[in-house]
Parts: C-alpha cells; structure tokens; sequence
C-alpha cells in the first residue's frame, strides 16, 4: 500500500469514527429518555437527538463521504479487511440515505423521539387514539422511503432488509408457515392435557430490590462484564451497545411476577454479551454491531429459553433463587419449578409470552405490518384487526388497547420490519445450539456446574467477535455448516413440551 493510499484510508476512517461518535452521543441520549428522564425534558431532548442524527445523516451523504467512496472503491483490494468492509457499509447506507431529504428525515427523527414519549402514555392510558395519529404519519414515512429506495417484489422486502438482508416475504411465508402448522396443534394438545403444572405461587410478592440483587448475579454468571455495562430499569426492557466497552442492559420488574424481570434480564444480557464480545478492531466502525436484529435475537434467546429455561440451569440457580424470594418456593421440588416456568397457555403479551406460543405473537405482527405497508389495511383498524388475529391465532382477547396494540414500543421509533426477526433470530438459535451441542455435549453439565464460560467463547468465535463483518446467513451458513432450517426449532418444542405435558 502506497503512502497516498494509507493517507487516504487513515482520513477516510477518521470521518468515519466522527460519524460514529454521533451515533454514540445519539445512543446515550436514547438511553436517558427510556430510563427516567424528565417528562418536561422530552420535547427539548427530541429536538437535539433530531438535530445530531441531522448532522451524522449529513456526513453520510455529504460530498466529502461522496468523494471518499468514489476514491477508495477503485483501490478496494489494496485496503485492509476492516476498511473494505466498512467502505462496503457506509456505500450501501450513502446510496440508500442520498434518496431521502435531509429535511425530511431531520422531521422524521424528531417524530419519532415524541412518538416514543406519546406513545408511553398512550399506552399507560389504554388510548390508541392519543398514539394513532403519530402511528400514521410513521406509516407514510416508511411508505415513502420505500418509494425513495425502490423494492423488488413485495414493498415489505425493503423494509426487511434493513435488519436482516437476504430474508424476504417469500422466505418468511413459506418458513413461518411451516412453524405455524407444527405450534398450533401442539399448543391445542397442551390446553387438552391433564398434565397441567401447578403455577399460583410463581405470582407471589417477590420484593423488586431481591429482583434486582438477583438478576444481577444471573448476569454475573452468564460472563457480563459490569466494567463494561451496568443494570437499569425501564418501561420496555432493551439492551443499548455505545462500544464494547459500555454495553447497558434495562429490564422492567413486577412484584407480582419475577419472572419478567428475571427471564427478561437473561434475554437482554444475551444481547449484551454479543456487544461486549466484538472485535476491539471494529471500535469506530459501523461494523462495530450485531450483524443483524435476527442473528441479535438469536443471542438473547439462546440465554433465556436454551440457557434461562432449562432445568440444568436451575439445579444450580434454583437455590439461589429461594435466598431472594419470601418463601414463596418452600415445598417446591426442582422439577416441579421447571414444569412450572415453561408452562405454555396462550398470553396477550408479547415479551410474557412462553416459548412455544412466542412465534404466534411475532407472526401477527408480520402480518400487520406487511398488509400496513401494502396498502392492504388503514392505520385507524388495527385494534380491531389486532384484537381479531389474537382470537384466530390464540383463542383470547384484549380488554383493552394497552395489552393490545399498543403493548410493544417498536412502531413509534418507526421500526417497520424488525419483528420478523424475533422468529427468525429463535430458529436461529435453535440451529447454532444444535450445532454447539457436537463441540459441547456437556451442555447441561455445565449448566448445573454453573460454568458458563465455554458456551459464552463458541459463541464469541462463531457469532460475537465478527460484529457486521459477515452477513447473517453467512454467519449462520459458517458456524452450522448450512442454511435456515426451522426443523430444529420445531424438534425441539415438540420434544419439551411432550415431556414437560405427558403427550405421548
């Protein structure tokens, strides 16, 4: 490489790492107004996250990033891996933001900041009303971006391709039709089976500070670093990644349920330790991410149902759980508590609901949003339209919007197409824990061991460490030696819930 070559690289990366740092201020802002931020607070704050991702969106698309890629892509195999990767990333995203208006997306992240604070209290109040006209100005947003960016084939691939690339309609039809014709029959035998664990007491007072001292010693022993991320509460738990070195995970605690704060604290630690365990070579770089929301999912879910939900974990953690609790476990053998928290009935919500009727919920979701973006249905029906497909899908009803449509925080940051990725990033994690188990066929001993640190490093060298520098399904193709199969993810509902119900 030439010294006028390294110049330019070193200058180009510069101006990348100064875009990133927005994104990091921007991040930490986010961060705030989801954990406790002054009400008064959220308008002025919604203005200055709209002014700096302005100005970041703006280094994206100005003619100094112009005059970059248009230098470094002819040069593209004198440069280094990272740089290569990373001019890749930012020519995809310069192409696809050049389409949009500076203005109008300046508009667009300013209503998303007060659609997220609006639709907070829409939702404490059960009023979709209050939220439904900030939801259809989201709506016609992401309808003309899609005119500005163009489709192929459903005008919901585009928006798909945002969070996981190479996933299309065509392939989420087809797998998610498969899954639904094995988990509906399996739920219907369930709700006849006279196996039935008895639950009542996992709904006791459990003290929200024992909560808190005792997720912090789960993610303790699922090898989060706290040097590097910390535990905070919030309305809607996330995960939120500033660099490897500053990984924060929320989680929201009921009293009357422990479970959402515990199995919620896991799946988002999952999250967290995909973060942390990123190659420091990609500080500074767009590349510096979960490859994927889908391949992300596959982190946190792998932690709470193939890690959180299993019964080897507890013969190790049950105990520890019993110090926290009132007492509300006395005279509970280890196997009945399993039974009991991998019970599957149908739910209303989302992020409550169990392992085998979890794909149901994300699949209502898909279909909601693909008919939005279709044309296919308005704004203005979806309570009715939500409350409806819950009924087909799983025989309840919401009383209310709150535990309806309004339940998840998702369309008022204007994330259009990432559900999808919640299904996909469980098959996923079925497929790499299937692969896992030929180099670890330990996997429950360790487990009951309480050493956790094997499975975190193969995760860390086939998944972790490449941030965005692989593709999802190259990721997965890589470390499992093929592509998206849901046949692991069907076995192995239809093995534990046969067992834990007596089916057969």
């Amino acid at each position: 490489m030439t010294t006028a070559i390294a110049g330019l690289e070193k200058d180009f990366l510069d101006y990348v790492k100064k875009m990133q740092a927005y994104n990091e201020a921007i991040s930490l802002m986010y961060w705030d107004l989801r954990t406790g931020a002054p009400k008064k607070g959220v308008e002025q704050r919604s203005e200055v996250i709209g002014m700096l991702s302005s100005e970041a969106f703006a280094m994206s698309v100005s003619e100094e990033m112009a005059a970059y890629i248009a230098k470094l892509s002819p040069l593209e195999n004198e440069l280094n891996e990272v740089t290569k990767k990373t001019l890749k990333e930012i020519k995809a995203d310069y192409d696809r933001n050049k389409k949009i208006p500076a203005a109008e997306f300046q508009e667009y992240i300013v209503l998303c900041s007060k659609a997220e604070s609006v639709w907070e209290q829409a939702k404490e109040d059960a009023d979709f009303e209050l939220f439904r006209p900030y939801l259809e100005r989201l709506v016609e947003f992401n309808k003309k971006f899609i005119g500005y960016w163009g489709y192929e084939g459903n005008k919901y691939n585009t928006l798909l391709d945002l969070y996981e690339p190479g996933i299309t309609v065509e392939v989420l039809d087809e797998v998610f039709s498969e899954l639904r014709s094995e988990i509906v029959p399996l739920v219907q035998k369930i709700s006849e089976s006279e196996h039935k664990p008895k639950t009542s007491y996992l709904s006791e007072h459990f003290p929200k500070e024992k909560q808190k001292e005792f997720s912090l010693k789960i993610l303790e022993k699922m090898g989060y670093d706290f040097d590097s991320g910390r535990l905070d509460e919030t309305v809607h738990p996330f995960m939120i990644g500033l660099n490897p070195g500053d990984v924060r995970v929320t989680t929201k605690y009921d009293e009357n349920d422990w479970r959402n704060a515990v199995f919620g604290t896991i799946h988002e630690g999952g999250h967290a330790l995909y973060e942390q365990n990123i190659s420091n070579e990609l500080v500074g770089t767009p590349l510096c991410t979960g490859t994927s929301t889908g391949i992300h999912e596959s982190q946190s879910l792998f932690y709470e149902n193939f890690v959180g939900r299993n019964k080897a974990f507890w013969a190790q953690n049950y105990e520890l759980l019993k110090t926290y609790s009132n007492g509300q476990f006395d005279g509970v053998s280890l196997d009945e508590f399993y039974r009991a928290i991998n019970e599957s009935k149908p739910s209303l919500i989302r992020i409550e609901a169990d392992e085998l009727t979890y794909p149901l919920h994300v699949m209502i979701r898909y279909e909601i949003e693909k008919a939005l973006i279709n044309d296919e249905i308005e704004v203005k029906e979806l309570p009715r339209i939500w409350n409806d497909k819950y009924e087909q899908y799983l025989g309840i009803r919401p009383s209310n919007d709150g535990e309806g449509v309004l339940q998840d925080v998702h369309w008022s940051g204007g994330s259009f197409g990432y559900f999808p990725s919640y299904a996909l990033g469980y098959m996923y994690a079925a497929q790499l824990k299937h692969k896992m188990d030929e180099s670890i066929p330990e996997f429950d001993e360790l487990l009951e061991k309480g050493d956790l640190e094997p499975i975190k490093k193969w995760m860390t060298e086939n998944v972790h460490q490449f941030g965005k520098t692989k593709k999802p399904l190259e990721i997965l193709k890589d470390a499992t030696g093929e592509g998206l199969n849901a046949s692991y993810l069907i076995n192995y509902l239809k093995q534990k819930y046969d067992e834990i119900y007596k089916l057969s």
